[in-house]
């Protein structure tokens, strides 16, 4: 999986992660609710990216 992501991808996936246990330091409420936003964004992204793919006959 990693080297699918390259450095982008990992450091990206670190800063988010980093970010929301910081606002989960301050406020664990709110760090849930931007946690279920970004699992719901990543959600739509791989589906609209699987019907993208389908289309073009690449799966």
């Amino acid at each position: 999986m990693y080297d699918r992501l390259g450095i982008g991808g990992i450091v990206g996936l670190l800063l988010t992660l980093g970010g929301i246990a910081l606002v989960a330091w301050q406020e664990p409420i709110v760090a849930a609710g931007l946690a279920f936003v970004l699992a719901g964004i990543g959600l739509v992204v791989r589906a609209l990216v699987g019907n993208v793919m389908r289309q073009f006959g690449m799966v």
